[in-house]
């Protein structure tokens, strides 16, 4: 087997909290820059983030947190973190003990006792085993418990049990829902988005759009989800206010620019204010996407195949096969604050000769695993 090349983490966007990339000019970082870790010598493997901070997963199984909340812990194998708790999977109390599932209170510095934990028995020690150390980039397990019998929800009840008949392969959560790929790689949908109407589901259901796709990735953000089939098609549905499906979007088109608020950094948990004007350029209404209730095929630019997808609050990432590179559907990582409604290329990494692995995005910033090209 080859050895995996080491690379890098960078991350943009919003970095108010002082969370990494925060680098200490600002409250927000336009174009990625090289992660700065608290500590020293930190091998990140994995990034979560939450709004106010983000929590990094070592190789030698340390947490280690920046932005509001500080602190560090071991004997940690993944975390997940919301502004509600931070949930991390730890490595049980005595030998021949499953794994322990615990909740910290973020401002805790994970010092004392946790809000609550959960052992999860020696049938998900066996599992952790058998899936091995997981290269830089790849995915968090989390929010979906090992075993994929249930789930961590950052509102009560904080652990969720799924039906018998779900055998997840992988879940993520927005803001109001829940998107869940199984073992045969269909999609199911909690809770409306993607089924062709804005009711609630209180149970997963089969996206009947999908039915049929082998789907290898799926992505949630605030109100939109994204999923990837196993060919590298790119599928796209939920709200479109900030041009995060990359359809066209009537505030964008009507926004002169997209600027801070007079006296504050630019970003904040309700986003940019905008500047309006009545009609489109021609005066005529256009073609303007609000809402896409049906997944819907995205055309990339050169006929780019998508290999990951993360989402954000009201931004998507992805990670393309061909190019190597990270291309965002936002207003993060372009040295500037405007929103798009279309898919653009991050060039950064295409001006450092780097090959992007693996993208996470948090609420309003961006983190990308990218390792130098062969040859470069």
């Amino acid at each position: 087997m080859a050895e995996e090349r080491r690379g890098s983490w960078f991350g943009f966007g919003f970095c108010g909290f002082g969370q990494a990339p925060g680098s200490g000019r600002g409250r927000q970082v336009l174009s990625p820059e090289p992660l700065q870790t608290p500590g020293s010598g930190a091998d990140v493997r994995r990034v979560s983030a939450s709004w106010s901070y983000t929590a990094l997963v070592t190789r030698g199984g340390q947490v280690r947190l920046s932005g509001a909340a500080r602190g560090a812990a071991g004997g940690c194998r993944d975390a997940w973190a919301s502004e509600a708790q931070l949930v991390v999977l730890r490595a049980g109390p005595g030998r021949g003990a499953g794994p322990e599932l615990q909740a910290w209170a973020p401002a805790s510095a994970m010092r004392g006792e946790p809000l609550w934990a959960r052992a999860l028995g020696p049938e998900a020690e066996a599992e952790g085993a058998a899936r091995g150390e997981p290269p830089a980039g790849a995915l968090s397990l989390l929010p979906l418990l090992p075993g994929a019998r249930a789930y961590v929800s950052p509102r009560p009840p904080f652990c969720r049990a799924l039906a018998p008949e779900l055998r997840a392969r992988r879940l993520e959560l927005g803001a109001e829902h829940a998107l869940l790929l199984d073992e045969a790689g269909q999609g199911a949908g909690q809770r409306a988005l993607g089924h062709g109407s804005l009711e609630a589901e209180p149970e997963p259901r089969l996206l009947e759009a999908l039915q049929g796709l082998p789907v290898a990735e799926v992505a949630a953000g605030g109100w939109h989800s994204v999923c990837v089939s196993e060919t590298g098609d790119i599928y796209i549905w939920g709200w479109n206010e900030s041009g995060q499906l990359a359809l066209p979007s009537r505030s964008l088109a009507e926004d002169t620019k997209t600027i801070p608020r007079e006296g504050e950094s630019g970003l904040n948990e309700d986003g940019f204010e905008v500047r309006r004007t009545a009609k489109g350029e021609d005066g005529a209404p256009a073609p303007f996407i609000a809402i896409q209730p049906f997944p819907a095929l995205l055309d990339l630019p050169l006929g780019a195949d998508v290999v990951k997808a993360s989402c954000g609050s009201r931004h998507t990432a992805v990670v393309t096969g061909e190019w190597g590179q990270a291309g965002k559907y936002g207003q993060l990582g372009h040295k500037d604050t405007t929103s798009l409604d279309r898919p653009c290329r991050v060039e950064y990494f295409v001006d450092k000769q780097l090959q992007v692995r693996a993208v996470s995005c948090g609420p309003w910033n961006t983190y990308v695993y990218a390792v130098e090209k062969e040859g470069s």
